[in-house]
């Protein structure tokens, strides 16, 4: 009786899902790639292949065999920790196998129930669960809303615990840049600290792509900094980044890290690698740049709202999930690859196709793109 019931719960969901055009699937990326976030080009590099291939023959194991504080822990994994730290301007960092687990192992070690956390309102899922688990009390502020933030920090004293602001710098989903500057002008005027994830700037602004953080110099003023490896980085994992004590508690207390087989240990190899490579690529940072304006201007001048972007992300809102759907669909058969994110991911009338630039892309293929949806939007496929 009990394997009937969820056999029917779960075609049940399944078909609700199906009936709202929710339902996933898994599909591979076929042509003009406009859906990764492999910014910097580094997934495909042959520079960093040769030396992750050189990471596994030096290596003593191609398995991670335990969590890093039983059997997988291995002197590259310092090395790159410490390397990394150096590049974020933090004392120390600790490596976590996904950007996912960095964000909850963070929240559910540092906080408890006693502090408070105020959240913006377009902060990753990651985000959101990692202050779940750690049962503070979550106080979310309106997207970038100074204003709306100062009230709450006002009105939300907390004389038994801490707070604490979290953001994103660069936001997944509008492109976005958080007011930094301002934030941590607000923390230190009302007794918060403050947490950014990074992982849409890590490497692809900031002084040697060392992220928005930096870029504003405001690196030492952070209480903890997330960078991820799985983006412009074209690696895998994510660091938490900031003084020797957090690094200490993270590598006790935080659950995400402390029972999860580690990676293999060439995998410090390629993130190293990786590392290092990214460092030297201003010119493909300036390139992305001067393409994702380009995306922008093309879009806009066609009337379509991009929203805030400042960033190689460039959302095409189209306002419905239908229009979102049909949009990607009719684009991918004219050679792009896209992607529509509809509500509930995205709130209801902002549904779109999440434009994700990288500097592989030419030019020429933007302005075919943007040439693409005009055609469509002449045939009353691209608006909502």
């Amino acid at each position: 009786m009990t394997g009937s019931y969820f056999a029917r719960r779960i075609s049940i969901r399944l078909a609700e899902l199906e009936n709202n055009a929710h339902l996933r699937k898994l599909t591979s990326v076929q042509g003009i790639n406009l859906c990764s976030n492999d910014y910097l080009g580094l997934a495909s590099d042959p520079r960093l292949k040769a030396a992750t291939l050189e990471a596994m023959q030096t290596c003593d194991r191609m398995g991670g065999t335990g969590s890093r504080l039983l059997s997988g822990h291995a002197p590259a994994w310092n090395a790159l920790e410490e390397e990394f730290a150096a590049f974020a301007g933090a004392e120390a960092s600790l490596f976590f196998n996904s950007g996912f687990a960095a964000n909850t192992g963070l929240f559910q070690a540092l906080l408890g129930s006693d502090d408070l956390v105020f959240s913006d309102a377009l902060n990753h899922a990651s985000i959101i669960d990692g202050i779940r688990l750690s049962r503070a009390r979550k106080i979310i502020y309106p997207h970038r809303d100074l204003n709306a933030l100062e009230d709450l920090l006002r009105l939300h004293s907390n004389p038994q615990g801490g707070r604490v602001i979290v953001t994103e710098s660069i936001f997944s989903m509008d492109g976005d840049h958080a007011p930094l500057v301002e934030i941590f002008q607000l923390a230190e005027q009302y007794g918060a600290q403050v947490i950014v994830d990074e992982a849409h700037a890590t490497c692809t602004c900031g002084p040697g792509g060392r992220g928005l953080v930096a870029q504003h110099g405001l690196e030492a003023q952070c209480l903890a900094i997330v960078h991820t490896c799985g983006k412009a980085l074209g690696s895998m994992g994510a660091f938490v980044c900031g003084s020797r004590t957090l690094v200490q508690l993270l590598l006790n207390c935080a659950r995400s890290f402390i029972f999860s087989t580690a990676l293999p240990p060439y995998v410090a190899g390629q993130v190293r690698a990786a590392l290092r490579l990214a460092g030297l690529m201003d010119a493909e940072r300036a390139r992305l740049a001067s393409l994702s304006a380009r995306l922008r201007e093309r879009l806009q001048a066609q009337e379509y709202d991009c929203g805030a972007s400042r960033s190689q992300i460039v959302p095409l809102i189209v306002g419905s999930n239908e229009a979102a759907l049909a949009l990607a669909s009719a684009l991918e058969e004219a050679g792009f690859a896209v992607k529509a994110i509809r509500s509930p991911s995205v709130p209801p009338g902002t549904e779109r196709l999440r434009l994700s630039v990288t500097a592989l892309l030419s030019m020429r293929e933007i302005d075919q793109f943007a040439d693409a949806v005009a055609s469509l939007s002449a045939l009353g496929m691209a608006h909502g």
